[in-house]
């Protein structure tokens, strides 16, 4: 009877193991690959961004890669000092990024291209050289021509109108006639009179400098009696016309937080950082330039609007100012631009 027992309990075990061994194994190989496909569900892993000062290495990775219409995940922490992040021709807002604490930043692009991320805190004397990119490609299912309407920040600048005019943003421009005192918008409106038109339009102004403007209302017979000053005056209402108020403002902003530090406070080209200047080599080919000094009459009122726009995205030769053109969308350049105007003119407030 024992033995009949031993029996059956030996083939039980045995019917057991011989299920168990194939579900044991099925299981071990699917597991894997459910996992996998939880992970692709789940989206890819969020990447860690290291920030530091330049002389520190700057950004870690520099080199991104992301695909339109999926989200990119960082997270974003410093090594060193507070430093900022901002993407470049994006609405993305400004992210601070503080030493051993690490910020969640998701961002999603609806266009293909090149984006430039930057820190937009000065942590040093080469802060300008935080600069990284990510590389964004079309979704492998999207057709070559289709894509997400295209908006201010991403769509794909229009060709400078610096070089549309043939403008040489190295020549010398200087005025050839100056004011005897800063020109005031308010004073010009106090004339009354009704300005020319032609002279009113943003094309004008973009395309002219304030000294050519002036020898252009020196003509008008509506101008006849009016001193040089008082003409100079109606310059800076024009200007101002063409400059609106929040957007001044706006990149009042920017011109302190990207600007200032090389350019001053009060535009004078004698900010902290500014380089000093050194000669040009003839070894090396290196030498610096003094930072511009917006103040300077001479120089700036011989400028127009599109030629200090040029300097702007392209960078100042000699000057170390780096290009902005990978920044700034086309309307902040030229909200910089107008803002840079202020240290020439008086506005109403």
């Amino acid at each position: 009877m024992k033995k009949e027992a031993l029996g059956r309990l030996t083939l039980l075990l045995l019917l057991v193991l011989a299920v168990a061994i194939p579900v044991g194994a099925l299981w071990a190989y699917a597991r894997p690959a459910a996992h996998a496909a939880a992970s692709s569900l789940a989206g890819p892993a969020a990447i860690e961004l290291h920030a530091r000062m330049p002389e520190g290495g700057g950004w870690s990775p520099a080199d991104l890669t992301a695909t339109v219409g999926q989200p990119l995940h960082l997270r974003l922490t410093s090594d060193d000092v507070v430093h900022g992040f901002v993407v470049g021709q994006s609405s993305q807002p400004p992210v601070e990024i503080r030493p051993g604490e690490v910020t969640e930043v998701t961002l999603l692009f609806d266009r293909p291209g090149t984006y430039t991320f930057y820190c937009d805190r000065w942590c040093g004397p080469n802060h300008w050289r935080m600069r990284g990119t990510i590389e964004v490609s079309a979704a492998k299912t999207q057709p070559a021509d289709a894509g997400s309407p295209t908006s201010e920040a991403t769509a794909p600048l229009a060709r400078p109108l610096f070089v549309t005019l043939g403008i040489d943003l190295d020549a010398p421009h200087p005025a050839d006639v100056l004011p005897e005192q800063k020109p005031s918008s308010m004073r010009g409106a106090a004339l009354g009179i009704a300005i020319p038109a032609q002279y009113l339009t943003r094309d004008y102004y973009r395309a002219h400098s304030p000294v050519a403007l002036w020898h252009a209302l020196r003509t008008e017979t509506v101008t006849q009696s009016f001193t040089d000053q008082q003409v100079w005056d109606l310059v800076a209402l024009v200007w101002q016309s063409n400059a609106p108020l929040e957007a001044r403002q706006a990149s009042q902003r920017g011109y302190a937080q990207n600007c200032a530090a090389c350019h001053g406070e009060t535009g004078q080209g004698n900010g902290v950082l500014a380089p000093t200047p050194a000669p040009m080599s003839m070894e090396t080919g290196s030498g610096s330039k003094k930072a511009v000094d917006f103040t300077d009459a001479r120089q700036m009122l011989g400028a127009s609007p599109a030629l200090l726009q040029g300097k702007v995205i392209r960078g100042g030769m000699g000057t170390g100012m780096p290009s902005w053109g990978p920044i700034l969308t086309e309307a902040q350049s030229w909200a910089y631009v107008d803002f840079l105007w202020t240290f020439q003119f008086e506005y109403a407030p």
